[in-house]
């Protein structure tokens, strides 16, 4: 055998039909642990592991003799420790028939298996992270269905909202209109004079007056804030609106009515304490024929009187806002007045943002001017003066001329 074939990089092996070693080289035998004496001119079944015995004679020694050659047969040789090595055999069949020599090239396999199981291993984390990855595009795409869908139940809740907002929008002017509307005619004749501000600071108001002649000489002038603003408020001063307005042409005392329209209150919110709502108010009766004023104030601010040598009084609250406590009497205060007095009666929308103070001023500063100068004088002043933090309140107020 030559060098180079000798320790060439794959073992190298010859046999006889018989299957007796007839040469072997270096790289072979140094694989198996032998010395090539002890191996040449023996069985090649001393280097075969026991399965690849019966193999190699069922099926190696037949098929290279019809073939002349045998590709990539996988057998099993043992090492002189016993060991099995997995090796992979070419082999071709000499044509010369005197002497039929079998050639083997021997391609040990430990690596290639190896190989092969680090390949099936790297197939498998490949399939894995294809699967998850599959998985996980799969879950995207629902959340991305998922999200088209809420965002197209989004869009119809807020064309929904839109719809809605409009509609409310519509139904608040409409309130507003008939909120405005119910209010009632001034009142200008020989004897008296009476003069209105109204503003709501949102779409309805919390507060409701009422001006209405009674007979030929008494007046009724009433004045109302409810808690808070908005719907729940202004409906409230609607359901007050048409018990005061039918207990004041009745000519029904001051106190009467108050009494009447807290009692109207405790009713409303009788067993719902989370919606109760109290209310303050003022109502004054006047008789130009006598020159008197019945007033009862209902934790409402103080209305401003100012006879005509400008002294002022003020027409304090004589009990509790009406709503508040149940059984409360309403006391009834009385007073004569001159001509050419002047009587100022507000919410807190229009005190709160001006001062007390300065309306009595006003008052008195603008006595000589018509009630629509007086007017127009306070409505400067709250829009000059007024603190920026009290605009979003509403606003009314009553100005009085008793000729």
């Amino acid at each position: 055998m030559n060098e180079q074939l000798n320790h060439a990089p794959c073992g190298f092996v010859t046999l006889s039909k018989e299957g007796i070693l007839l040469s072997i080289n270096q790289t072979l035998v140094q694989l198996l642990g032998y010395s090539s004496e002890q191996l040449v001119g023996h069985h090649i079944n001393v280097i075969l592991a026991k399965s690849a015995r019966l193999f190699i004679q069922l099926y190696f020694f037949p098929l290279v003799t019809v073939q002349h050659r045998i590709e990539e047969m996988y057998l099993s040789l043992t090492n002189v420790s016993g060991e099995e090595i997995p090796v992979l055999i070419n082999a071709t069949l000499s044509q010369d028939t005197d002497n039929q020599v079998i050639t083997c090239v021997v391609i040990p396999m430990q690596r290639r298996i190896e190989y092969v199981n680090q390949l099936i291993i790297s197939k498998k984390l490949a399939e894995d992270a294809l699967k998850e990855t599959s998985e996980a595009n799969s879950k995207l795409e629902k959340a991305l269905k998922d999200l088209e869908e809420n965002q197209q139940k989004l869009l119809e809740v807020n064309k929904q909202n839109e719809k809605f907002k409009r509609d409310t929008h519509n139904e608040l002017k409409l309130a507003k209109k008939i909120q405005e509307r119910s209010l009632p005619e001034t009142i200008s004749d020989d004897h008296i004079e009476i003069e209105s501000y109204y503003f709501a600071s949102r779409e309805l108001s919390g507060d409701i007056y009422g001006c209405y002649q009674i007979n030929k000489h008494r007046y009724g002038i009433i004045l109302l804030d409810v808690m808070g603003h908005g719907i729940s408020s202004a409906l409230i001063t609607m359901s007050l609106q048409s018990l005061f307005q039918r207990l004041i042409t009745k000519g029904a005392a001051t106190n009467v009515v108050i009494k009447e329209l807290d009692d109207h209150l405790h009713t409303l919110f009788h067993n719902n304490q989370d919606s109760w709502h109290y209310c303050t108010a003022i109502y004054l009766i006047i008789d130009t024929d006598k020159q008197t004023i019945e007033y009862t104030n209902s934790g409402h601010p103080p209305a401003i009187f100012q006879n005509s040598a400008g002294n002022q009084l003020e027409l304090r609250a004589t009990s509790p806002p009406i709503g508040t406590f149940e059984g409360i009497q309403f006391k009834i205060e009385t007073f004569n007045y001159d001509k050419g007095s002047k009587i100022l009666l507000y919410t807190d929308g229009v005190s709160e943002p001006l001062g007390f103070h300065r309306l009595g001023s006003l008052l008195m500063e603008h006595s000589s001017d018509s009630l629509i100068g007086l007017k127009e004088k306070i409505l400067q002043s709250l829009q000059n003066e007024g603190e920026e933090k009290f605009k979003n309140d509403d606003q009314c107020f009553i100005l009085i001329d008793l000729k």
